[in-house]
């Protein structure tokens, strides 16, 4: 992942254009999600705990323990989206040297819904998320598919759901990425149907090598993750290991294979015309460039 920050426009453009780092480093972000227990969020009542730390003051702490100056943040650890809260996290990202490269969203409103009015529900917390990335700099959004109460996976609902909410992305120059994650309501040839219906140049894929591993077989799962690589346009998801509770006490953990995820980026990357994704397939082969290990355990992105 790397920093993007698109510029301002007087019109709406064509398509997004982001000028992304050479320095392999400086393609790497830290996704927020991981450190729930560390970072204080909207679950937080009053006050952020002592024990943990505010959103804004994230990029400085990841600077300092890892040499990395740019975050995927999680929607749910903006304690605010109010103006004043965010021009004081744009302020520490300044402060940081640091970035946002993309906002995590996670809402409950399902954009196959039978319901229209769920649907419409869904369009506005997308908008809300991408004026938020507006104001914080942030070149995208990923927006989560919640699954529906009231119907299956419908392609065509959420296409058109979709559509809509890449529209306004234009018009604020911010993409918008649809991740293979929930089994149900966003498996990975799932969101590449609906990229493909919605067929703007403002909703792209957003590959996890590690997701789709512990709901089908590794084969399936990396042909979908083939089939988003397709689509993806300036980020991807890369963990060590994802775990899923498969009930009964059972917990299910995968570990990418790093061999096919290499061949899976180095296929797309080939095939690629001046489309440039962001993304690591090996976060040791990137950190070893400055000397900094790999080994991130909850107690080094903790304060102490």
């Amino acid at each position: 992942m790397a920093n993007a920050l698109a510029g301002s426009a007087s019109a709406k453009p064509a398509e997004p254009h982001i000028q992304f780092p050479n320095t392999p480093k400086e393609r790497i972000a830290i996704a927020t999600y991981p450190f729930r227990d560390f970072i204080a969020g909207l679950d937080d009542v009053s006050a952020a705990p002592a024990a943990k730390m505010d959103l804004k003051d994230f990029p400085a702490h990841i600077g300092a323990k890892l040499g990395v100056s740019k975050i995927e943040p999680w929607s749910r650890h903006f304690r605010s989206t109010d103006p004043k809260y965010l021009h004081e996290l744009r302020t520490a990202l300044d402060a940081a040297h640091g970035g946002i490269v993309d906002i995590a969203a996670d809402g409950e409103r399902s954009q196959y819904s039978a319901d229209a009015g769920e649907r419409e529900q869904a369009v506005a917390f997308a908008k809300q998320w991408i004026d938020v990335a507006v104001a914080v700099g942030s070149p995208s959004v990923r927006t989560n598919i919640p699954p529906a109460k009231d119907s299956k996976p419908d392609a065509e609902r959420a296409a058109e759901t979709l559509r809509r909410v890449a529209e306004y992305a234009a018009s604020k120059n911010v993409v918008v990425h649809l991740e293979n994650d929930n089994p149900v309501s966003e498996d990975a040839f799932f969101v590449v149907q609906v990229v493909e219906k919605v067929n703007s140049s403002w909703l792209h894929a957003l590959p996890d090598f590690a997701n789709s591993l512990t709901s089908s077989s590794e084969d399936r799962a990396y042909k979908g993750i083939d089939a988003m690589f397709a689509h993806a346009y300036g980020i991807c998801h890369i963990k060590a290991m994802e775990s899923n509770d498969a009930g009964h006490g059972r917990v299910i953990r995968k570990s990418p294979s790093t061999r096919a995820s290499i061949r899976v980026r180095s296929k797309q990357s080939s095939a690629s015309s001046g489309r440039q994704t962001i993304g690591s397939l090996s976060l040791n082969d990137v950190f070893s460039t400055t000397g900094t290990p790999v080994v991130c355990s909850k107690a080094l992105i903790n304060r102490q």
